[in-house]
């Protein structure tokens, strides 16, 4: 451990200060401090600074007496949490800052795994440990919770950690009782706030933090160990909650934004009335000439103290409200990052948090006549319905809505509709098959539908209903048709065509945002959008750019790198060795494509390169509804006619399922994908060459269409002419023989792949599901929109919805043991503090 030298506000490189906050506990401290000499990291490079707050009991002699190396602090009066903490930091010499609550011991890895992620990312401006009880059995912290009136608590807390909380993320705070930040942030940000003096001021840290463009990160790897609440078991129950009550107050009112506030103080400070008469059973009646009368000669009124502490709360928050005033002109106007990019962060605002029906009563009606939700409520009800069968093998449509569904669960209650048969049982949301009433009562469910395809036609009471609609035309379909419908004869092709164009255009009329594909693509439908009338004054007026009509979002990637489980064509096909060269196509063969021109290149290729083999994903589309086309066919003809089928051209009859991609996309060495030169061409975006950007294979296209000129001008691969032989030839030869070019095309795919995952191209979608509109134009038409947001119920805080814990809390101490973990339970989830 670091000596007490060095000059105060030095700072040195690598060394990590930690400061704990002493207050009549030092033997407590005593433990924390030791529990140091088991922790990986270099003596020499840790400072241990203690500060203490007055506790005049002894215990600056007694902790500097057991850990001579640790810099203890007088503050010289009782400070607070936050004050003793901030007097630390201006001891402190590290590069970072450690908090670590007094009655906490850290994991011998705490130290390593959250400086690691603070050291490889600036943008992150703290890392909130997983704490778990002293025992490291359950859960103290691993995510904090925050409602619209400003209370921060614990939904995970005292469950068992099973592991499911190992998983980093971005969290709204952090806990005081073990985490950390750079040194120079945290003094540039102004640290915590005094005025708290103890409880939420990890919460107003971590909020201020998001709001100012920084990231609070949860690092499941750093991990404390916690006796919670020791320090206030010596005080009642009444003063922790007066300080939860002000500080909740005066968090709100720093950190909202204009809009945000006005909502929700007027709300806040009435509620906190009522939950502290609630809590106490008040008869507010009393002084009330028709409830109750008489009495009139008695002019006192006896109040428990825990009665009180709204009221008071809201006294010191006027109190404060001058200075209070001036932190938050500071701060808004250094925001970075709006209220809607963080509520979610909030996980569930709406939340009540207290099961006191006077309480509950109390809050539905505040919620209603300040319209508080449609602010905070940002977990929706989200419906996305594909044309496409939901099971294993799923085409592209099937794959984008999968995604879609995936990405917005993480937020909202989400359920995933196929109109075309459901096989699959997802987590995190629902995949079920809808139709008829089922359809009626899903649509009438929701909050936002996001659709392809034809929904319109079969639910058409969409088209003028209030509810808030998402059409995805990634895929000009009546462009497609032109080719998929040439085997249909001349009427058959002109009505699919007809048809497919006007379903659009009822599409494009209703929509209140629109998805598209590519920035290419968009100018196409721009100026359907314009024939259709959506380019209005209204529309323009709200958003010159008209992105918030038509938004670009990409067919993307997974967010996970792929593993191979198994080799699925090399050594896995007959006539396929280990060492043979193969090139992809990595999905179906349908009208527009060009496989004749690929297959004739390999019967070239093979000549000097024996050991080249084509090898086509599918053939049969996983949507019995698409019939197998006419270029299927001739492909399948002309391999046999040079005699390259199951010698250097390789049919999968089937399709691949979407979890097994990666065994073949893995076992390839190049993917192609080649075309006609027509239209469709010019506005597609081959979602398959999404597949072979995700598993790093150089990239052999023709040009013409979008990623034609991305991988020309991302040098991703090799671009062709249409139907050019002798180039295909010339570009695959290079793709699976020039090493060194190949190691460079491998390294631009994957530094390009990051733009395409689909947590970053659903970027657009996911912010405007977190606060829905309506279309400007739709306004008049439709009305505004009236949907009531979706709220989770409170879960339970009793002892008696947990049969598990009750005999465990028998078993340990009968009764008695019931009630007092009952009481703490009750009080750690209503906010005895993420904060400690």
């Amino acid at each position: 451990m670091s000596s007490k030298s060095g000059r105060t506000g030095e700072i040195r490189p690598g060394v990590v200060t930690v400061v704990l906050v002493n207050y009549k506990g030092a033997q407590d401290t005593i433990t924390a401090l030791r529990a140091f000499d088991d922790v990986d990291w270099p003596r020499e490079q840790l400072q241990l600074v203690v500060v203490d707050n007055d506790s005049q009991d002894g215990s600056v002699e007694a902790i500097r007496s057991a850990v001579p190396d640790a810099l203890v602090v007088a503050a010289g009066g009782n400070t607070g949490f936050a004050g003793g903490c901030n007097l630390g930091v201006r001891h402190a010499t590290g590069e970072y800052v450690a908090f670590l609550n007094n009655d906490a011991r850290p994991h011998r890895d705490w130290v390593r795994a959250a400086v690691d992620v603070l050291a490889a990312d600036r943008g992150i401006g703290a890392v909130a440990c997983k704490v778990l009880d002293w025992e490291g059995e359950r859960i103290d912290y691993v995510d904090g919770s925050l409602t619209w009136f400003g209370m921060g608590y614990k939904r995970e807390v005292e469950k068992l950690d099973t592991g499911e909380w190992d998983t980093a993320k971005d969290v709204l705070f952090g806990t005081g009782a073990a985490m950390f930040m750079r040194t120079d942030l945290f003094r540039e940000v102004g640290g915590f706030d005094e005025r708290f003096f103890m409880f939420y001021e990890d919460v107003d840290l971590g909020w201020r933090l998001n709001l100012l463009g920084y990231r609070v990160r949860y690092v499941p790897g750093s991990v404390a160990y916690h006796k919670h609440h020791v320090t206030m078991k010596k005080f009642g129950n009444f003063r922790e909650t007066y300080l939860l009550e002000r500080n909740a107050l005066m968090s709100m009112y720093k950190n909202l934004d204009d809009e945000s506030l006005a909502r929700a103080l007027p709300a806040a400070m009435a509620l906190a009335v009522r939950r502290s008469f609630a809590r106490a059973d008040v008869d507010t009646s009393t002084l009330d000439l028709q409830r109750s009368p008489g009495n009139d000669d008695v002019g006192t009124l006896e109040l428990s103290k825990m009665a009180l502490t709204g009221p008071y709360a809201i006294d010191y928050f006027v109190e404060q409200l001058e200075s209070l005033a001036q932190s938050r002109k500071d701060l808004q106007t250094r925001r970075r990052r709006p209220d809607t990019d963080l509520f979610p962060l909030f996980r569930q605002a709406m939340e009540p948090a207290y099961a006191i029906d006077s309480y509950l009563e109390a809050h539905r009606v505040l919620v209603e006549a300040f319209d508080v939700a449609s602010r905070f409520a940002t977990r929706r009800r989200v419906l996305v319905v594909t044309g496409e069968p939901l099971k294993t093998t799923m085409a592209g449509p099937a794959i984008r809505a999968w995604e879609i569904a995936r990405t917005l669960s993480a937020e909202h209650e989400v359920r995933l509709a196929s109109t075309s048969g459901s096989w699959i049982e997802p987590e995190g949301f629902t995949a079920e098959y809808l139709y008829g009433k089922k359809l009626i009562e899903a649509t009438g469910w929701a909050d936002v539908i996001i659709f392809q395809g034809f929904l319109l036609e079969g639910a058409p009471w969409l088209k003028t209903s209030d509810k808030i609609v998402v059409a995805d035309i990634y895929d000009p379909m009546h462009l497609e048709q032109l080719e998929q419908a040439k085997d249909q004869g001349p009427g058959g092709r002109e009505m699919a065509v007809r048809e497919t164009t006007r379903a659009l255009n009822e599409q494009i009329a209703r929509a209140d945002l629109m998805l598209c594909a590519s920035e290419k693509q968009r100018d196409f439908w721009l100026g359907q959008l314009a024939a259709q009338g959506r380019i209005n004054p209204a529309v323009y007026d709200e958003d010159e750019s008209l992105r918030s009509l038509l938004s670009v979002v990409p067919f993307g990637i997974a967010d996970t790198d792929p593993v191979q489980k198994r080799h699925a064509i090399k050594g896995a096909t007959e006539g396929i060795s280990v060492d043979d060269k193969v090139i992809l196509w990595g999905g179906g063969i349908y009208n527009w494509f060009d496989p004749l021109t690929l297959i004739r290149a390999v019967d070239v290729l093979r000549r000097e390169h024996p050991e080249v083999r084509l090898y086509f994903m599918g053939l049969k589309h996983p949507n019995p509804g698409v019939p197998e086309m006419k270029i299927a066919w001739r492909t399948r003809e002309l391999a046999a006619e040079l005699g390259l089928v199951d010698k250097h051209v390789f049919f999968n009859e089937g399709w691949v399922p979407y979890e097994e991609r990666a065994d073949y996309l893995l076992d390839a060495d190049v993917g192609v994908s080649t075309h006609f030169e027509h239209i469709e061409t010019a506005f597609s975006f081959r979602t398959r060459i999404l597949d072979y950007l995700w598993t790093s294979l150089p990239i052999v296209a023709t040009g013409g269409d979008t990623f034609g000129e991305l991988i020309r001008a991302h040098d991703l691969g090799r671009v062709v002419p249409p139907q050019d032989v002798d180039a295909l030839v010339e570009a695959l030869e290079q793709m699976l023989y020039d090493r060194e070019a190949i190691d460079a095309v491998q390294a631009n795919v994957r530094a390009f792949a990051e733009s395409y995952r689909w947590e970053r191209v659903l970027q657009p979608l996911v912010d405007f599901c977190r606060a829905p509109r309506r279309a400007a134009d739709l306004t008049g038409r439709l009305g505004p929109v009236t949907t009531a947001m979706y709220v989770a119920p409170p879960p339970p805080i009793s002892v008696r919805g947990d049969v598990h814990l009750l005999r465990e809390y028998m078993s340990q101490g009968g009764v008695r043991e019931v009630a007092r973990r009952a009481a703490g339970r009750v009080r750690r989830i209503t906010g005895g503090g993420p904060g400690r």
